[in-house]
C-alpha cells in the first residue's frame, strides 16, 4: 500500500555524498510507489537552483543533477525551506523542476497524517 516519505536533506556541496544518497533513497523511495516529497533546509536549499547541482557527481552514483531531474520526473517532491532560502539570498525564478518554496507548516501538513522519514 502506497504511504508517504520524507527525505531531510540539509547539506548540498559542503557534503556531497549526503546530498546525493539522499536522493538515491528518495528515487528508491518513489519508485516503489510512495509519495515523495525531499525537504531541502539549512544548506541544502542551494540545490534548488538550477544549475547548482551540475558538478557534483560522486564516484559509484549518478551525477546528481540527474538523480534529481529523475525524483522529479517521477512525480517527487522538492520543499524547500522558506526561511533558510531567504536567509542565502536565492533566487525564486531560478527553482529546479520539483521545488516549491514553503513554510514550516506545509511539511507538518504532509507528514502529519503518518509519514517515514530518513535526514540527510
Amino acid at each position: 500500500m502506497p504511504g508517504r516519505f520524507c527525505v531531510s536533506l540539509s547539506f548540498a556541496k559542503d557534503n556531497p555524498d549526503k546530498a546525493t544518497v539522499a536522493f538515491v533513497v528518495a528515487n528508491a523511495a518513489v519508485a516503489s510507489g510512495q509519495e515523495v516529497v525531499v525537504f531541502l533546509t539549512i544548506e541544502g536549499v542551494r540545490l534548488s537552483q538550477v544549475g547548482y547541482a551540475d558538478d557534483v557527481h560522486e564516484e559509484g552514483f549518478a551525477p546528481l543533477k540527474d538523480l534529481m531531474a529523475g525524483f522529479a520526473a517521477a512525480g517527487g517532491s522538492i520543499f524547500v525551506c522558506s526561511p533558510c532560502f531567504k536567509k542565502r539570498k536565492l533566487d525564486e525564478t531560478r527553482l529546479v523542476a520539483g521545488a516549491k518554496i514553503v513554510g514550516g507548516a506545509k511539511l507538518v501538513e504532509f507528514m502529519a497524517p503518518g509519514c517515514a522519514s530518513i535526514s540527510f
